[in-house]
C-alpha cells in the first residue's frame, strides 16, 4: 500500500482506460446472467474495487468474466425456476449463493491453497472455456434475432396446461405446509384453485416457455420457430455492433472496438427513433445492501448450492490467477497467489450483498490496463470508481441501450474465449488410450466429455466429472509408467556389485530381491507377483529397498499380505537400506517388528551379508548332514 500513489497518472490512466472497456461488458454480462445490467454493473464496479484493494497482483482488473457469467446464469435460472418464475422471490437465494462463493475464495486463500490451483488439468480448464463459448455464442443467437419465446403468444399456449398443473401442485404443497388434510377437506383446495385467474396461468406458462427455451439445448429447440419470427432490426443491429467490433480493431486497437460498437449503434437507433428492445432499465442511485439474504433466507435451503458455489469459487481463483500469470509476464513482476484470492472473495461477498452478479480477474481488461499505464493496485480501484460514477450520472441513458447491441457483443466474447488453441491441438495429441479397436488421446478425450457436457447438461457436473476422469487417467499413467520402471524379475540375475561375492552354497538358500521406484496402488500388482518368483528351497528373502521412496496405502497392504504368506512358509524377511517414509508406514500397522524385527533390518547390504554368513550358513550344514 506504501507504493499506491507513486504512479498516479499512468494508474488513472490505465484505470479509466480499462473502466471504458469494462461497462459494455458489464452490461451485456449483467444481461445475459437473467439479473439484468445493473447486475453486471455493481459486480463490476464493487469487484474491481475491492479485489484491486485486497488482492495480490498489482495491476490486475477484475469484475465479470464470460466463464463466471455462464455458471451464474445455471445458478440463476435454476433458482428462479424453483421460485415461480420470481426474480424478486429468487433474488435471495441466489445472492446467498454468490455470497458463499466469494466467502469460500476468502477461504482457500486463508488456507494457503492459492498455490495449488495450478494443478487443474489442461484438458479440463479447455473443455470448459469452449463450452463457456459455445453456451454464450448458442444463447445470444434468440436475442439478436429479436426473438423471445415468453413473448411468442403461440409457443406459450403450448404450456397452458402444464401451467394449470403446476399452480395446482403448487396449492397442494401450501395446504401440506399449513397442515391442511386435503383427504378431508377438499374444498379449501377448490377455494383456493377458484381464485387463479388467467393471468397467473399466463404468467406461470411463460415462465415454462422461458425454462424450455434456455441454455444450448433449448436454444436449439425454438431456433426454428425463431428463424420464422425474426425482428430484422435487431437483426441488424446486432449485426452492425458485431461488424464494428471486428472492422474498428483492424483501424487501431488503442480505443476498445467493443465501446465504439456500443456507442455508434445505441446512437444510431436512439437517435433515428427505432422502434428497438432496450435493456431491463438501471436504477439511478447508489446500490442498495441486500440485507434479505439475512433475513429471508435459511441455510438448510442453499445446502443443494453448497457444490455450486464451490464451483464458482474455483473457477473464480483459476480465472484470476491465470490472469495474474499474464500480468506478472508483462510487468515482470510476481504476484501473491493466496493475498489475490482473499481479495477476489472479498470483491465477490461485497458485490453480491449489493446484488451484483460474481467474476474474475479479466485478462483483457488487465492488458489494457498494463498498457496504458497502470502499475499499483490504485488503476483497478480507479476503474471501479469510474464505473461507479458513470451508474450515478448516466444509468438512464445506458437503459436506452438496445439489447440486440448487447447480445452481439456477447457473441463476440463467445467466439473469443473459445480455446482455439486446444481444439488446434486435436489431430496431433497422442493416442494413449484404447477403446476396442479404436484408439484414443485421453486429453482430447476429457476434453471433449468436458465440453459436450458442459454445454448441453451442466457446468457444474461437467467440470467434477472431468476432473475425476482425468485423475484416474493420471494415476493410471503413474501406474503404468513406475511398473515398467519397477523390476520385479528375479534380480539375483542382475546381482549389484557389492553382491559379486555372495557365498555360491547359499544362492539356494538365499533369494534377494531389489525393489526400485514407489510401492503404491499403480504397482502392487507386479510386486504381489513377487512370491511366486522365489524358489521353494529359499528359507531367506533379502529385501534391498534403498530405492523405493515411498509407500501408499495399497502398497503398505501388499507387502503385509506378502509378508503373512512368507510366513506361512517360514521364510524369512531382511530388509535392507529402509527409507524413513516405507518405516513409518510399516511401524504404523506393525509390519515392524511383528513380520520383520529389528534385528533383521539392516543399514547395509554389507551388514546383511554378514548375518547371513553367521546365522544361515550353520542352517545351511545342518541341511546337508
Amino acid at each position: 500500500m506504501k507504493n499506491l500513489f507513486t504512479n498516479i497518472k499512468g494508474d488513472a490512466f490505465g484505470g479509466i482506460t480499462a473502466g471504458i472497456v469494462a461497462l459494455p461488458l458489464a452490461l451485456a454480462f449483467g444481461v445475459s446472467s437473467g439479473l439484468g445490467p445493473s447486475a453486471g454493473l455493481y459486480g463490476a464496479i464493487f469487484i474491481s474495487f475491492f479485489a484491486a484493494l485486497f488482492g495480490g497482483t498489482n495491476t490486475q482488473i477484475s469484475g465479470p468474466t464470460a466463464p463466471m457469467t455462464a455458471v451464474s446464469m445455471v445458478v440463476i435460472a435454476g433458482i428462479i425456476a424453483a421460485n415461480d418464475g420470481s426474480v424478486e422471490k429468487a433474488l435471495p437465494a441466489i445472492l446467498t449463493v454468490f455470497l458463499l462463493a466469494g466467502l469460500m475464495q476468502i477461504g482457500l486463500g486463508g488456507l494457503g491453497l492459492g498455490k495449488y490451483i495450478r494443478y487443474i488439468p489442461y484438458p479440463v480448464v479447455s473443455g470448459f472455456m469452449t463450452a463457456i463459448g459455445v453456451i454464450i455464442l448458442v444463447t445470444q443467437i434468440l436475442p439478436a434475432i429479436g426473438y423471445y419465446p415468453k413473448e411468442d403468444e403461440s409457443f406459450v399456449e403450448q404450456y397452458k396446461p402444464e401451467a394449470e398443473e403446476v399452480i395446482l401442485e403448487n396449492i397442494l404443497k401450501e395446504e401440506a405446509a399449513e397442515d391442511i388434510l386435503v383427504l378431508e377437506d377438499f374444498k379449501e383446495t377448490i377455494s383456493r384453485a377458484e381464485k387463479i385467474t388467467q393471468d397467473d396461468i399466463l404468467k406461470e406458462s411463460q415462465t415454462l416457455a422461458a425454462k424450455n427455451a434456455s441454455g444450448v439445448l433449448g436454444a436449439i429447440k425454438v431456433l426454428p420457430r425463431a428463424l420464422k419470427n425474426i425482428n430484422w432490426l435487431e437483426l441488424v443491429l446486432a449485426l452492425g455492433t458485431i461488424f464494428i467490433i471486428y472492422g474498428f480493431k483492424r483501424i487501431t486497437t488503442k480505443i476498445p472496438s467493443t465501446l465504439v460498437a456500443l456507442i455508434v449503434m445505441s446512437a444510431i437507433a436512439i437517435l433515428a427513433k427505432l422502434d428497438y428492445r432496450p435493456i431491463p432499465e438501471i436504477p439511478q442511485g447508489l446500490p442498495k445492501l441486500n440485507t434479505n439474504i439475512f433475513t429471508n433466507f435459511s441455510l438448510g435451503s442453499i445446502t443443494p448450492y453448497i457444490f455450486t458455489a464451490l464451483t464458482l469459487s474455483l473457477l473464480g481463483a483459476i480465472d484470476s490467477l491465470l490472469t495474474s500469470v499474464v500480468a506478472d509476464n508483462m510487468t515482470k513482476t510476481k504476484h501473491k497467489p493466496n493475498k489475490e484470492l482473499v481479495g477476489q472473495g472479498i470483491g465477490n461477498s461485497i458485490a453480491a450483498l449489493f446484488g451484483g452478479i460474481p467474476g474474475a480477474g479479466a485478462t483483457i481488461r488487465t492488458v489494457v490496463n498494463i498498457n496504458s499505464g497502470g502499475k499499483t493496485k490504485l488503476s483497478g480501484m480507479i476503474a471501479g470508481v469510474l464505473l461507479f460514477i458513470i451508474l450515478l450520472a448516466m444509468a438512464p441513458l445506458a437503459s436506452q441501450i438496445p439489447a440486440a447491441v448487447l447480445a452481439g457483443i456477447l457473441i463476440t466474447v463467445g467466439i473469443g474465449v473459445m480455446d482455439y488453441k486446444g481444439l488446434r491441438a486435436i489431430p496431433s495429441m497422442p493416442k494413449d488410450i484404447k477403446f476396442g479397436p479404436v484408439k484414443l488421446s485421453s486429453e482430447v478425450l476429457i476434453m471433449l466429455i468436458v465440453l459436450v457436457l458442459s454445454s448441453l447438461w451442466d457446468l457444474v457436473y461437467a467440470v467434477g466429472i472431468g476432473l475425476v476422469i482425468a485423475s484416474l487417467m493420471f494415476m493410471k499413467k503413474i501406474g503404468d509408467l513406475t511398473a515398467e520402471r519397477s523390476d520385479v524379475k528375479p534380480l539375483k540375475e542382475e546381482a549389484w556389485k557389492d553382491e559379486a561375492n555372495f557365498p555360491e552354497k547359499l544362492k539356494e538358500e538365499v533369494f534377494i530381491k531389489h525393489l526400485k521406484g514407489p510401492l503404491f496402488f499403480g504397482s502392487t500388482s507386479d510386486f504381489q507377483a513377487l512370491t511366486l518368483q522365489i524358489p521353494e528351497t529359499a528359507s531367506i528373502v533379502i529385501l534391498r529397498l534403498g530405492r523405493m521412496q515411498y509407500m501408499d496405502q495399497s502398497g503398505l497392504y501388499a507387502m503385509e499380505d506378502m509378508l503373512l504368506e512368507l510366513k506361512a512358509k517360514n521364510v524369512e524377511v531382511l530388509f535392507v537400506d529402509l527409507l524413513k517414509q516405507p518405516r513409518y508406514m510399516m511401524e504404523r500397522i506393525d509390519i515392524i517388528p511383528d513380520f520383520v524385527p529389528e534385528e533383521h533390518i539392516f543399514k547395509s547390504f554389507k551388514d546383511c551379508l554378514s548375518w547371513i554368513k553367521l546365522n544361515v550358513k550353520d542352517n545351511f550344514k545342518t541341511i546337508n548332514k
